[in-house]
C-alpha cells in the first residue's frame, strides 16, 4: 500500500490470501466500514483493492486503519511495491511450483493403486503408510485452507478454502475412522488418497491460474520496463550520468542513436526519427526536429540530440498511461454485480446442499461412508474460485492488448458498454479533419489596404490558440508582417475575438455572431456566400466606428480530412454503426467536409453550427430513442459531450481535458482506432460472458452430480482445479487480438 494517496483521494492496497469470489465481497465489506472510505473495489486477478476517500476523510492514520481492516478480515495487507517485487522475482514459469511437487510425490503412491485396480492388479498400501504420506499433505501444504477458512468461519462467512478445509478433513476423518474401528485381519477402502488428490489438484490449479495472471498483466510490466534507470545530463562538467529518479523539469538531457527518451521533453538541438510504437501502436517512426515534443519511455533513431525536460515522475505520458492501465484493470465491469450477488449466498447455499446430500444419502440407506463421501464431492466441486476470476481476468487481458495498440481504456465500464455503441459522434476538427486549417481566401472592403487589415487581424488573435487565430498569425508570418501587441482584448465564447489595435477596435468572429451584432456585410455578402458553397469556413472583420459596426474583411478557412478518416467512417458504417459529425461550422463547410469524408448530411449524419456549450445537448439529442452513443473529440470544449456521452473517446494528441472526461483515449488521435475500441470491447464482453457461463455451469452440472454420487471428490477437484484454469486460459485468448487495419 502506498503511504501517501493519490490526487484523487484513492488509495491501492496489496491483498494476500484471496482464493475465491467470496472472498472479494468479505475484503470490501470490511474496508467500507471504515469511516471516511467512500467505496471499495476488489480485484481478484490483481490481488489488490481501490479505496475511494471521502473529501472530508482527513484521517492522518488512514493507511493503517486500512492494513488493519484486511487483517482483521483474514487477509494479509500489502504495499503495492511489495507485490511488485514479487511479482518481478516470480517471473520464471515455474515460481511458486514447489508445494505442488511434493503434493503431486506425496499423493503419487496413493493413487497408485486405483490404477492398478483397473488392470486387476491390487496394490493397497497399508493403512499406516497412506495416513504417512497423506498426513503432510492435508496439514502441511493443506494449512493455508484451514487458516483461511478459519478466519471466514469466524466473520460468519464462506470461501473456498472453508469448502476444501471441510471437505478434505471429512475423507481423512473418516479414514482415519475406518482404519481403526476395522477388524482384526480385515483392511478397510480408506480414502486417504481422495483428501490428499483434491488438496493437490486445488494447488495445482491455484498455481496454473497464478501463472496465467502474470501473462494478464504483461501489458503493465512492458509499459514499466520502459522506464529507463538512467539519463545523460548535462551539467557544468559536461554529461554526466545520474538517475531518472534526480532529474527535474528544465534539465537538459542527452539522448544517444538508438537510447529510450528517458522523461517528457522538447528538442534543444538535433533531430531525429522516433519509435514511438510501445505507446501510440504506430509501427512507423515519427521525425522530431528542434522545438518538437518528445515522450518517455520512446526510442531514439540515429541522431544524437539534446532535449528539455517539461515533465517527470507521475506527470509524464507514459507514467498517466501506466496509471490509466493499472485503474481499469483494477475496475469492477457493472457484468460483475451479478457475481457478488452469487457469491455473496454461494458458500453458505453450498454448505446446506451438502448437509442435505449426507442426509438424504442416508436417509436411502447408503450408510455414512458413502453418505460422507458424496457430500465431499459436492463441497469440492463447489468451490467459486472461477466466478471471481471470470470478469476481472478478461478485463485485465482486454485493456491489457488494447494498450499494446495505443487504445487506452480508462474504465471497465466504458470497456463494457462499448460493444453496444450504435451511433458514434465525431467532433470535426482535430478529430475527422487535420485540424491546422490554413487562411485560404482574404477579401477586404474596396478602401481598406489589406496589408494593414492582416496585421491588425492578427495582433488581435496573437494571443488566442484557436486553430483559426494560428492560421491567421501564420499567414502574416508567410507574408512578413510585423505584428504588433494588441490592447483590450476579449474573447466571446462561442464567437470571436475583440480587441484594438493602434486605437481601433476590430471585432473578429464567425457570421452568426455578425448577425447577432447586426452588422452589414454589404459587397462582402456575395463572397461570404461564395466561401461556404465552396466549404469554407467564414469570418468577418469589423470596425467599430463612430456610426457603428462596419465591415471591412472576409476570411475563408480551408480544413484537410485526417488520413484514413474517411475509410474510418466507411468501416464503422460498414459494421451497421450510425457515424455523425459535430461541427461549429456554418452549414455550407460543415455540409462540404462532410461529403468529402462520405457522411450525407441528407440522413441526418452532419449536425453543423453547433456552438461548444451545445454540445453536451447535442449528444444528448442522439442518445434519444434508447441510443447507445460514443463521442470521439480531442479539445477542452468537447469535454462535456465526452462526459455525456455514453462512452468518451478522446484522441491522444488532444487536451488533458478530453482525455479526463473519456473512458478511452486513443493514443495515435487516427480515426480507425474507434472502430478498433468497438471491436476490443466486443471481444472482452464476449469472453466475460463465455467466462461466466462456464463458471456457473461447472456449478450448476457439478453440485447435482456430485450429490446423486456420479462424481467421486477426486474428480470433483479436477474438475474445480480446471473451471479455474479453464476460464483463465479463455481469457488470455484475447491476447491475439489485433486491429483488423494491421
Amino acid at each position: 500500500m502506498d503511504n501517501s494517496t493519490t490526487p484523487s483521494s484513492a488509495i491501492d492496497i496489496g491483498i494476500g490470501g484471496m482464493t475465491c469470489a467470496s472472498c472479494v465481497g468479505r475484503v470490501e465489506r470490511a474496508l467500507r466500514k471504515v469511516p471516511g472510505v467512500q467505496d471499495a473495489t476488489v480485484n481478484l486477478a490483481t490481488e489488490r483493492a481501490h479505496v475511494t476517500l471521502a473529501a472530508d476523510s482527513g484521517n492522518a492514520d488512514i493507511d493503517a486503519i486500512l492494513r488493519r481492516a484486511v487483517r482483521n478480515a483474514g487477509y494479509e495487507p500489502r504495499t503495492v511495491a511489495e507485490q511488485d517485487a514479487d511479482e518481478a522475482q516470480s517471473s520464471s514459469p515455474w515460481a511458486g511450483f514447489l508445494p505442488v511437487a511434493i503434493g503431486l510425490l506425496l499423493s503419487a503412491p496413493l493413487v497408485l493403486p486405483m490404477i492398478g485396480d483397473l488392470f486387476g492388479k491390487h496394490w493397497m498400501l497399508p493403512a499406516w503408510a497412506q495416513f504417512v504420506l497423506a498426513a503432510p499433505v492435508q496439514f502441511i501444504l493443506g494449512a493455508r485452507f484451514y487458516k483461511a477458512g478459519w478466519h471466514a468461519l469466524k466473520a460468519l462467512t464462506g470461501n473456498m478454502d472453508l469448502l476444501v478445509a471441510i471437505g478434505t478433513s471429512a475423507g481423512f476423518g473418516l479414514s482415519i475412522w475406518l482404519w481403526l474401528t476395522a477388524h482384526a485381519g480385515h483392511t478397510p477402502h480408506l480414502y486417504f488418497e481422495a483428501s490428499a488428490v483434491v488438496i493437490t489438484l486445488v494447488l495445482l490449479g491455484k498455481w496454473l491460474e497464478a501463472r496465467a495472471k502474470r501473462q494478464t498483466t504483461t501489458a503493465i510490466r512492458a509499459l514499466h520496463a520502459l522506464r529507463p534507470d538512467v539519463a545523460h545530463l548535462m551539467g557544468r562538467d559536461g554529461e554526466v550520468d545520474v538517475p531518472i529518479a534526480e532529474i527535474m523539469s528544465g534539465d537538459k538531457l542527452v539522448v544517444r542513436p538508438g537510447e529510450r527518451i528517458p522523461v517528457d521533453g522538447v528538442v534543444l538541438e538535433g533531430h531525429t526519427q522516433v519509435d514511438e510504437s510501445m505507446l501510440t501502436g504506430e509501427p512507423l517512426p515519427v521525425t522530431r526536429e528542434e522545438g518538437a515534443p518528445l515522450t518517455g519511455g520512446s526510442i531514439n533513431g540515429d541522431g544524437r540530440i539534446v532535449m528539455q525536460v517539461t515533465a517527470v515522475g507521475s506527470e509524464t505520458v507514459l507514467a498517466r498511461i501506466i496509471r490509466l492501465v493499472e485503474d481499469a484493470q483494477a475496475a469492477k465491469a457493472p457484468l460483475q454485480r451479478l457475481v457478488d450477488k452469487v457469491s455473496a449466498i454461494f458458500v453458505p447455499v453450498v454448505l446446506v446442499i451438502a448437509l442435505a446430500t449426507f442426509l438424504g444419502w442416508m436417509w436411502f440407506g447408503a450408510g455414512m461412508e458413502a453418505s460422507l463421501i458424496h457430500a465431499v464431492a459436492v463441497l469440492v466441486i463447489a468451490c467459486p474460485c472461477a466466478l471471481g476470476l471470470a470478469t476481472p481476468a478478461a478485463i485485465m487481458a482486454g485493456t491489457g492488448v488494447a494498450a499494446k495498440h495505443g487504445i487506452l481504456i480508462k474504465d471497465a465500464e466504458a470497456l463494457e458498454l462499448a460493444h453496444r455503441v450504435d451511433t458514434v459522434a465525431f467532433d470535426k476538427t482535430g478529430t475527422l479533419t487535420v485540424g491546422q486549417p490554413r487562411l485560404v481566401a482574404f477579401h477586404v472592403e474596396r478602401s481598406a489596404d489589406e496589408s494593414a487589415v492582416l496585421t491588425a487581424i492578427a495582433s488581435v488573435q496573437s494571443g488566442s490558440e484557436h486553430p483559426l487565430a494560428r492560421a491567421v498569425l501564420q499567414a502574416a508570418k508567410d507574408k512578413g508582417l510585423v505584428v504588433p501587441a494588441p490592447e483590450g482584448v476579449r474573447a466571446v465564447p462561442g464567437r470571436g475575438t475583440e480587441g484594438e489595435v493602434a486605437a481601433r477596435s476590430y471585432l473578429i468572429g464567425s457570421m452568426r455572431w455578425m448577425q447577432e451584432l447586426n452588422v452589414d456585410l454589404g459587397p462582402l455578402a456575395a463572397q461570404a456566400q461564395a466561401l461556404q458553397e465552396q466549404g469554407c469556413t467564414v469570418s468577418a472583420v469589423a470596425e467599430r466606428r463612430t456610426d457603428g459596426l462596419v465591415a471591412i474583411a472576409l476570411m475563408g478557412f480551408g480544413d484537410e480530412p485526417k488520413p484514413g478518416a474517411k475509410e474510418a467512417l466507411a468501416q464503422l458504417k460498414a459494421q451497421g454503426v450510425r457515424c455523425v459529425m459535430i461541427s461549429g461550422d456554418n452549414r455550407g463547410a460543415a455540409y462540404a467536409m462532410a461529403r468529402r469524408l462520405g457522411l450525407d448530411p441528407d440522413a441526418g449524419e452532419v449536425m453543423a453550427e453547433v456552438l461548444p456549450g451545445d454540445k453536451a445537448a447535442a449528444i444528448t439529442e442522439l442518445k434519444k430513442g434508447g441510443h447507445v452513443v460514443a463521442m470521439v473529440g480531442d479539445g477542452v470544449n468537447d469535454a462535456p459531450a465526452l462526459a455525456a456521452a455514453d462512452v468518451g473517446m478522446a484522441m491522444g494528441n488532444g487536451t488533458d481535458v478530453a482525455m479526463h472526461a473519456a473512458g478511452i483515449t486513443l493514443m495515435r488521435g487516427d480515426p480507425k482506432l474507434v472502430a478498433a475500441a468497438l471491436d476490443i470491447s466486443h471481444k472482452t464482453v464476449r469472453k466475460i460472458r463465455q467466462n461466466l457461463f462456464w463458471a456457473f455451469a461447472y456449478n450448476v452440472a457439478g453440485i447435482p452430480l456430485a450429490a446423486l454420487g456420479f462424481l467421486s471428490p477426486v474428480v470433483a477437484g479436477a474438475a474445480m482445479a480446471l473451471s479455474s484454469v479453464s476460464v483463465m486460459a479463455n481469457a488470455l485468448l484475447l491476447k491475439r487480438w489485433k486491429p483488423k487495419q494491421d
